[in-house]
């Protein structure tokens, strides 16, 4: 595929990094060229300097062979006007716009083909928000995501010491939950990918993955570690786009503080936030954190733009007593390393982001797709069209696929109801199936499974 990425940041230069691994023709545009030699030094792809909202930027980058254009620039001013470009005069097929502000998308009639023409629009802010919002309603979890309208949920979880099912093969949940249909997808043990059977021994320690109906998270939970209690407490470090989100999302559910350096911030913050504290100061000092009792935080998330002042912060929360600490992370070098020590979890928020980018890339049907482990693995929510002779997995039972090593299908739904996957389930035509793959190569023969022959047609 040939695609086009407005903007070299670090949303642009993730999602270049993934599609380039993947065989595709990549072009990406920046005004800074310092940013973008790094980028080519690093990857095969050709760049341009030059404004991305500008006719001959676009032309020169190929824009009339382009299979796609993701303008994902820090304007949305210029991501809209990319689209609109590409659509009036060069008749780009799909058009994908990075958008901020709250503005823009609560009028999503501007982005439609009599204005803008952009097909998706994605909002990173947004994503990272919701996304840390099911971290704190799931204190226990490293990763919650959800797939078919929230009807499945696919949740990774540290495995702890006294855990029902820690020390215990497998099997042994469905004899201990027997009213509880759920599949371990993979297990990854000191970052070593194992592929889970009836007989696989579950190790204090390991980073599991399971799937199950979103109402059975919990239950499944408990099989994995002690529940925690309930959050209830959320302080946030940063009033800034994130923070300010985050802090409405939670502040009628949870007793939130939100600690901003800026002071106009502040003001700002206290007009719009109604049941949350706002409090002017510094995010590493270590006496403010002391006098608002961090001690007695839940959660505590770090969601400044300074990656060192999140990481400090974050250890000093802790230190102090804060049951869960996040912390927000754009270097995606540091996040392997801090996280699984003092800090719980460190979020990078362009491999938060990639999955909702990604689903427009993908081959075939896809409905959703989650990036998982900084990018090492996905999971894929994939359309099954077309019957028995026309699909190589619809009319066929689970065992009789040939998925290749490395992939599992964790569950299906059918017309509303979730089916966990077990080895006699039959894929029948429209199942939205959850397809686990811990190596990133191999998600083009994945692909290519879900692809309807052309006697289809």
């Amino acid at each position: 595929m040939n695609i086009i990425i407005l903007g070299a940041g670090q949303v642009g230069s993730t999602v270049a990094e993934s599609l380039v691994s993947e065989a595709n023709d990549i072009t990406v545009v920046d005004l800074d060229g310092e940013k973008l030699k790094l980028l080519q030094d690093r990857l095969d792809l050709r760049t341009l300097v030059g404004n991305a909202s500008h006719p001959s930027i676009l032309e020169q980058a190929g824009i009339a062979d382009a299979d796609m254009l993701l303008a994902v620039t820090q304007s949305d001013e210029v991501n809209m006007v990319a689209c609109k470009l590409a659509a009036s005069l060069y008749n780009t097929p799909t058009k994908i716009a990075r958008i901020r502000s709250a503005d823009y998308l609560a009028h999503p009639e501007i982005f439609s083909d009599d204005n803008f023409c952009v097909d998706f629009s994605i909002c990173p802010e947004q994503i990272l928000t919701d996304y840390i919002r099911k971290l704190i309603e799931f204190p226990e979890a490293l990763q919650v995501l959800e797939f078919a309208d929230g009807k499945v949920s696919l949740v990774a979880v540290k495995a702890f010491e006294g855990g029902p099912l820690v020390g215990q093969p497998l099997s042994f949940m469905h004899t201990h939950l027997p009213h509880v249909d759920a599949r371990v997808a993979a297990i990854f043990r000191q970052d070593r990918s194992i592929m889970p059977q009836g007989d696989t021994v579950i190790e204090a320690g390991d980073e599991v993955f399971f799937i199950a109906a979103t109402e059975n998270i919990r239950s499944v939970l408990k099989e994995m570690r002690r529940m925690d209690k309930p959050a209830k407490r959320v302080m946030i470090m940063g009033g800034g786009n994130i923070g300010r989100r985050l802090a409405l999302a939670l502040e009628q559910e949870y007793q939130v503080k939100i600690i901003e350096y800026n002071k106009k911030s502040c003001e700002r913050l206290a007009s719009e936030l109604t049941h949350t504290l706002v409090l002017h100061g510094d995010c590493t000092d270590e006496n403010l954190l002391l006098s608002e009792h961090v001690g007695d935080v839940d959660v505590f998330c770090a969601l400044t733009n300074d990656d060192e002042n999140n990481i400090m912060s974050s250890l000093l929360a802790k230190s102090g007593g804060a049951r869960k600490v996040i912390s927000l992370i754009n270097r995606s070098a540091y996040v392997g390393l801090v996280q699984g020590g003092k800090i719980d979890i460190a979020l990078s928020p362009a491999h938060v982001t990639i999955g909702s980018l990604l689903a427009y890339v993908r081959h075939g049907d896809v409905a959703a797709v989650h990036s998982l482990r900084r990018g090492a693995a996905e999971a894929l929510e994939l359309v099954a069209h077309g019957d028995r002779q026309s699909s190589k997995v619809v009319g066929r039972r689970i065992d009789e696929i040939d998925l290749p090593e490395g992939a599992t299908i964790g569950a299906m739904v059918r017309n509303g109801v979730v089916i966990m996957a077990h080895h006699d389930r039959l894929i029948e035509p429209d199942d939205h199936v959850i397809v686990f793959v811990i190596n990133k190569k191999i998600i083009r023969k994945v692909e290519k499974l879900f692809q309807i022959g052309i006697g289809f047609f």
